[in-house]
């Protein structure tokens, strides 16, 4: 699949799914209840213990497009690449990770907030700019802004989006959507609450 492929196929998702848990275990049965829900794209971030391995083993899934996210270092892109990810994602600027992820032929999202940092994330190899933190920067109309200086910039809104949030995140120029702890409730899991879970993923997939 190429990059291209790989951006139309999350534009079609419209949701990533972010899985940040303090628990491998949880984030494992995070990803196994979203993927019974019907969601086919999970961002694994490296926060999470032995990510990684939790990323071959998801990747090995048909059908189903798995990233890692908040990565440090160009060495940790590539152990996650090694274990299938494709597509990287940091909620800064490095520079370091492009030449990784284009040796794999994979996407690279990298973070930013104001106009210099979109600039400056597509210099530096960004295939996607992903706006960091969303809500608390003013949400679609912070998008909005951003789209009308940057036309034909794949944006990705992640940090504080809820279910009801995401038509407007994708009228005011998303590409798609990033969530993390309104999708992936880590006391919910850890209960055992697979029905919330997949109540939250179903109203996820009907806002998309």
């Amino acid at each position: 699949m190429s990059v291209a492929d790989l951006l139309e196929r999350l534009r079609a998702a419209r949701v990533v799914p972010v899985l940040r848990t303090h628990d491998l275990g949880h984030a494992e049965t995070a990803a196994r209840w979203l993927r019974e829900a019907g969601l086919g794209v999970l961002e694994i971030t490296l926060t999470i213990p032995d990510a990684p391995a939790l990323i071959g083993r998801l990747s090995a899934e048909p059908g189903l497009i798995v990233g890692a996210g908040t990565v440090p270092s160009a060495a940790d892109a590539e152990a996650c690449l090694a274990a299938g990810a494709r597509f990287i994602v940091a909620p800064w600027v490095d520079p370091a990770l492009a030449a990784p992820c284009r040796r794999a032929g994979a996407a690279l999202m990298l973070g930013a907030l104001t106009p210099t940092e979109v600039r400056s994330a597509l210099a530096a190899g960004a295939d996607v700019v992903k706006i960091f933190p969303a809500s608390s920067a003013g949400g679609p109309a912070h998008i909005r802004a951003l789209a009308s200086v940057f036309p034909g910039v794949a944006f990705c809104p992640t940090g504080g989006i809820s279910a009801r949030d995401i038509p407007a995140y994708l009228a005011a120029g998303a590409a798609f959507v990033g969530m993390g702890g309104a999708l992936v409730d880590e006391k919910r899991i850890a209960a055992g609450d697979r029905d919330a879970i997949l109540a939250a993923a179903s109203a996820v997939m009907e806002a998309a």
